[in-house]
């Protein structure tokens, strides 16, 4: 395809390739008249290729789920955790910008086979199963999200005409990679009522061993991009939205020194921010690295709360510990 342009981000190149394995959809072009996946798709001689699809086109991406969780995500709040029963139904979608060593969701993110779903067929999955399991939680996790943006604000958009009661609560987990201002004010618009932001850490050395991320350019980007979307959400939407903030540990990829950094720049945005942490290990690559035992992460929480924080839940093989 000589003479285009490849992007990461929304509105970055001709055709936007961020997950490169053909499980988000966000790169479809019309080859000979018929929507193709250019990251994924031969091409062949005489090829007639458009960038710009039919006006009125439905998006598709490869989703897993939904399954009920009776733990959640990153903007779960830590109180209903504990409660011991279903609290939300979610679907992980497939595709990540990211290519993190130790992928915990490795089978979601790099499936491109699966048949893929419209935005209403997604969204009516996961309203069948808030009605099934009795919940008023419906999350979206991945993967990562945000890659094919008029997906994800199409189905944030069905899933709040099927579900427009006000119990209802509509639940993006991200890494926060892509989330610009403004993509985070049309997702809200959109209906969602609870995102969850996981920049990873505070240094982009970190954040290029956790995420396999080479390029250094690139990841200060995805890290300052996060870190910006957390900061716009407490600044612009605190009283709309509930907001958690994410951070994986394990101490092979992430030091006390960084996350005390971490839980400072956070308290400096809002100290009442929720931080979940992640007791990291892995089940793709990286298989020597070991799961930090419970007593590791109450150092951790201990570490957080000393740097300001007031609502740090940690995640331990013995069950998730919160404030107090």
């Amino acid at each position: 395809m000589v003479g285009l342009s490849f992007g990461v981000s929304p509105g970055e190149g001709d055709i936007q390739a961020p997950c490169c394995t053909g499980g988000c959809y966000t790169c479809l072009v019309l080859a000979d008249g018929r929507p193709e996946r250019s990251c994924v798709s031969p091409v062949r001689e005489t090829m007639a290729i458009r960038t710009e699809l039919p006006d009125g086109f439905t998006p598709v991406r490869v989703i897993h789920g939904p399954q009920p969780h009776s733990v959640g995500g990153n903007a779960t709040p830590w109180w209903l955790k504990a409660r011991g029963r279903y609290i939300e139904v979610a679907i992980w979608v497939a595709g990540c910008n990211l290519r993190c060593p130790q992928c915990q969701n490795l089978t979601t993110t790099y499936d491109g086979r699966n048949a893929p779903l419209s935005p209403r067929r997604a969204a009516e999955r996961v309203t069948r199963a808030r009605h099934r399991y009795g919940v008023d939680r419906m999350a979206i996790s991945g993967g990562e999200p945000a890659l094919d943006r008029p997906w994800l604000v199409q189905y944030f958009s069905e899933l709040r005409a099927l579900n427009p009661d006000p119990d209802a609560r509509l639940h993006l987990d991200s890494n926060g990679t892509l989330l610009s201002r403004d993509y985070v004010h049309e997702l809200i618009d959109a209906g969602a009522t609870d995102i969850g932001i996981e920049p990873k850490g505070v240094y982009p050395e970190t954040f290029m061993c956790i995420t396999g991320i080479e390029d250094e350019a690139l990841a200060r980007r995805y890290l300052e991009t996060a870190w910006r979307a957390t900061e716009y959400v407490v600044s612009s939407y605190k009283d709309r939205v509930f907001l958690g903030v994410g951070l994986p540990y394990n101490k092979v990829v992430i030091g006390l020194e960084e996350v005390r950094d971490f839980g400072r720049k956070l308290a400096s945005i809002d100290p009442g921010t929720q931080l979940s942490v992640l007791d990291y290990f892995p089940s793709f690559r990286r298989r020597d690295i070991e799961r930090p035992q419970p007593g590791e992460m109450l150092t951790v929480k201990r570490v957080l709360e000393g740097a300001g924080l007031k609502a740090v839940v940690v995640q331990t093989a013995i069950g998730h510990i919160g404030p107090g």
